[in-house]
């Protein structure tokens, strides 16, 4: 009886072994990852793909490394200047990026605790005072102009630190840039200067439009006006030829016929001597003679 409790126990023992070597010998990865196998602590260079991979239990171990994009902020405050010498502080940076899945195993084995010191506050630090000092104050917190700018100085960095290809900056935000209060009151003063030459700018446009358009009015309205009297001009001056082309002197002369009363002119005269014949031609005071 006894020997049959301890074959028992036995082959428990056997079945939980093979259990413990099963599991120690298999490693899944997830997708976004690559492993780094380490045989008695040395590294190999063959990156181990996602997926199930095997290990020789006690023996070699596979270390995850995240390939997927990842942020790292940094709260504190990052001061520089702009090119004019303006104090500048930055706050917030938070820059994301992405390790090369083929370059895992050599991440893994040159950079100490390289999921925290992959990309420094140094590095970042110095990328911002660089790029800075380049812009004025206008661009200096124009996220659309810094951001690519301070961007492409951290992935020139990490290119001379690793090597081409390591690490890829994806993204660069900047949460707040502010100036010294005394630099912010002046900021605040040309803003307002400028918003009151806009508003001017504005008015004075407007009534120049409005100038204009009553201008043109006037124009329309008087070309208007001289087109009328021209018709009426051509129009009277084609009657008057028309009519002087039908006056002809034999119509003239009827049509003073045609007006003549019967009465011959009381006043008559010759070389500028003038006579009054109205007695003569009163034919009231003529005796007409009668033949005896």
């Amino acid at each position: 009886m006894k020997k049959f409790k301890a074959g028992y126990v036995g082959i428990i023992i056997a079945v939980l072994l093979v259990i413990f070597l099963g599991a120690n010998s298999v490693k899944i990865i997830p997708t976004g990852y690559t492993g780094v196998r380490t045989t008695f602590g040395q590294i190999s260079n063959t990156v181990v793909q996602s997926g199930l991979n095997f290990k020789v239990p006690f023996i070699q171990s596979i270390t995850l490394v995240n390939n997927k994009q990842q942020d790292v902020t940094f709260e504190g405050i990052i001061s520089s200047e702009t090119s004019e010498r303006n104090e500048v502080f930055f706050s917030g940076t938070t820059v994301t990026y992405q390790i090369n899945a083929e370059k895992s195993s050599w991440i893994y084995a040159n950079v100490s605790n390289y999921r925290n010191n992959l990309i420094s506050e140094s590095l970042v630090s110095s990328a911002l005072k660089t790029v800075s000092k380049t812009l004025t104050p206008t661009d200096v917190t124009n996220r659309t102009i810094i951001e690519p700018l301070v961007k492409e100085s951290i992935q020139a960095s990490l290119n001379e630190k690793y090597g081409s290809e390591v690490v890829k900056i994806n993204k660069v935000v900047i949460a707040d840039a502010t100036f010294d209060n005394e630099y912010n009151a002046k900021i605040a003063q040309k803003q307002q200067a400028q918003m009151a030459y806009e508003t001017q700018q504005i008015e004075n446009k407007t009534s120049v439009e409005k100038a204009e358009a009553e201008a043109k009015v006037k124009v329309t309205q008087a070309t208007a006006e001289a087109e009328a009297m021209l018709i009426e001009a051509t129009a009277e001056a084609e009657a008057n030829k028309l009519l002087e082309e039908s006056l002809t002197d034999t119509i003239l002369k009827q049509k003073t016929i045609d007006k003549w009363n019967g009465e011959l002119p009381r006043v008559s005269g010759e070389n500028g001597l003038m006579l009054d014949v109205s007695d003569i031609m009163d034919t009231t005071n003529v005796v007409n003679p009668v033949t005896e």
